[in-house]
């Protein structure tokens, strides 16, 4: 993202035109994040508008019995937190936390509200992404009621791939970095479960390291698991 367009690819952002998106670029103020840090935790207020500049964050949600729950892994150009943000007076429904250094840009959604009241046209628009963005939630949850374990898994490496991976010889070699742990969470399954289907994977030649040096040797076949059968 350019220093002086920094909500250029953002599709909640990229729908303003002109001068309006000068104007709400020159709002966006720039925080860095360290390990350990929170970017946000569950139950603050929805005050900003998030997205990720540099680095990884991920977001995390405490279950009743105590225990974190990785519900999604972000990268350069995510808008997280969203839908909690434009629904005044919702609160973050999980806490936002660095998964190495990060730089997170911030516009206060109010900034974003007055802009909407200027102009009715992008407000239509953007009521027709949150929808969308609705309708990806509602498919996702699908996916995790209907789908085999081995099936989510074998998605969700394939969309790391897609988002955040170098060539490493004949494979793609993760440059996000996870536990098996988060990888069993995003997809909704036991961390016993996780490793397990990890051990197949590997014996298969479909995959190679470890969940936080993990490299995919076979993306073709991960597909072909990852597909419904009809």
């Amino acid at each position: 993202m350019k220093k002086s367009d920094p909500l250029k690819m953002i599709p909640l952002f990229n729908l303003v035109k002109g001068s309006e998106r000068v104007r709400l670029a020159g709002e966006v103020k720039e925080t860095r994040y360290r390990k350990g840090q929170f970017i946000f935790r569950e139950g603050d207020p929805a005050e900003f508008f998030h997205i990720v500049k540099e680095g990884t964050v991920k977001c995390v949600k405490t279950s009743p019995d105590g225990k974190e729950v990785t519900l999604k892994v972000l990268m350069p150009g995510d808008l997280f937190c969203c839908e909690a943000a434009v629904f005044d007076g919702a609160p973050h429904p999980g806490c936002a936390q660095p998964m190495g250094e990060v730089s997170v840009l911030r516009l206060r959604k109010q900034a974003y509200f007055d802009m909407l009241t200027r102009n009715p046209e992008t407000a239509v628009e953007v009521i027709k992404y949150l929808g969308t963005r609705l309708n990806e939630a509602q498919e996702q949850n699908k996916v995790l009621a209907l789908d085999g374990a081995e099936q989510r898994l074998a998605g969700l490496l394939i969309n790391l791939v897609e988002r955040s991976s170098v060539r490493e010889g004949t494979g793609h070699r993760l440059t996000v970095h996870l536990t098996r742990q988060d990888l069993a969470n995003m997809v909704g399954i036991t961390t016993e479960t996780a490793i397990r289907i990890m051990s197949r994977f590997k014996i298969a030649k479909l995959v190679t390291g470890t969940a936080k040096k993990l490299v995919i040797l076979n993306l073709p076949q991960l597909r072909r698991i990852a597909t419904p059968r009809i």
